[in-house]
């Protein structure tokens, strides 16, 4: 047996977030399998962490620079900067949400300082993946979170009431796209009351929609929707139905309370779903919320981390929207990032050695070069 394995976990320093990489229930794990986890002090604070219950099961507490040396694996949320990693071993592991088509720089730091950067965002979507996926765990917080905020700021109560003094009618809510973020936000939706309907480009997600309960806007009589292209995400349309689906949609949410847009093309600009002609057909005190509004956004004029008026219409979104559910987020980012580890240990060794499949669809950099097809 060599030397025990040593798994680092700095805090986070990007503004705004607040989520940890390693949970007390994740170090207990990790230390059961072997290794040595290191926590930077004050890291699970704004996820209601305390340093105390680390130290409970066995993490070793310390600085930054205390936590880095000697480290095998360096675990985040969002990737370090390089600088934070010297201390660590050669050819160390960063495993994390490292954006690789916009940090672009930090990939090729990470290159230049003989690291080994495992991008967590590109964990191929297959099905014993699926528990290391980050994208959907915090995407299925973001779309609960995107509702609940909405319901907060529309003026009106989401389900129908009727008291002795009238009846209240429900709140119209409407869904724009219906990946993992979008199936929870109908979810929410509808258990808070609304009236909910819901479109996506996949045809194949009609009957998702139905069976929330939600129902489904589609063009009908118009061939050309493609359904769905390689990995399940969305494909092209015919340039008809793309000008059918738009009235269609156009006409549809002149009548909704509350729309929550969710399209996202991975490493490319959120695609534009509502124009400000069609914020300007809905009514007055209208809530839109606008998932894609760091990657540029699905509305336009939409603004990170503002509530914007256009209209009479609020618009708003959050840059980092799982970070405003920095408990339940951390859990479950933390437990992507065991499920992965873990599912490679090698108990001979143990550490963690990757397969072909799931280690080159993640592997950024290795020996000194950017590795990545996606990124050559």
């Amino acid at each position: 047996m060599t030397d025990k394995l040593r798994i680092a976990a700095l805090a986070e320093r990007a503004a705004g977030e607040t989520r940890v990489c390693v949970t007390p229930e994740t170090v207990k794990k990790f230390t059961n399998l072997g290794a040595i986890v290191a926590v930077e002090s004050g890291a699970g604070l704004a996820a209601s962490i305390a340093d105390a219950d680390y130290a409970a099961v066995g993490a070793v507490l310390g600085d930054a620079a205390s936590v880095m040396a000697g480290a095998d694996i360096v675990l985040g949320v969002q990737g370090p900067d390089a600088g934070l990693l010297s201390g660590a071993k050669p050819g160390v592991w960063v495993a994390a949400g490292l954006d690789p088509f916009g940090q672009r720089g930090r990939i090729e730091a990470y290159a230049a300082a003989g690291v080994e950067a495992l991008a967590m965002e590109f964990m191929p979507r297959i099905t014993r993946a699926q528990s290391m996926d980050i994208l959907s765990s915090q995407s299925n917080l973001a779309g609960y979170k995107a509702v609940i905020d909405a319901a907060g700021v529309y003026g009106r109560a989401f389900p129908m009431m009727m008291t002795a003094a009238g009846t209240i009618s429900a709140a119209k809510a409407f869904i724009m796209g219906v990946g993992v973020a979008g199936l929870q936000a109908i979810a929410t939706a509808r258990r808070l009351g609304a009236q909910v309907s819901a479109t996506d480009v996949r045809s194949a997600t009609k009957e998702q929609i139905q069976s929330l309960g939600a129902k489904p806007i589609f063009v009908e009589n118009v061939a050309g929707i493609e359904g769905e292209g390689a990995g399940g995400y969305a494909t092209e349309m015919s340039p008809e139905y793309q000008a059918a689906q738009a009235e269609l949609v156009s006409s549809h949410i002149a009548k909704q309370d509350i729309v929550i847009t969710t399209a996202l093309i991975p490493g490319r600009a959120a695609p534009r779903l509502i124009s400000d002609a069609q914020i300007a057909t809905m009514k007055p005190g209208s809530v839109i919320f606008d998932l894609a509004v760091a990657q540029g956004g699905n509305v336009e004029g939409s603004v990170p981390d503002q509530i914007v008026d256009r209209h009479g219409v609020k618009i708003i979104g959050y840059s980092n929207t799982p970070a405003h559910l920095p408990a339940d987020a951390s859990a479950l980012f933390a437990r992507n990032l065991y499920n992965f580890l873990s599912a490679f240990w090698d108990k001979e060794t143990g550490r963690p050695v990757l397969d072909e499949e799931i280690g080159n669809a993640i592997r950024l950099t290795q020996g000194g070069q950017i590795v990545n097809p996606r990124l050559l």
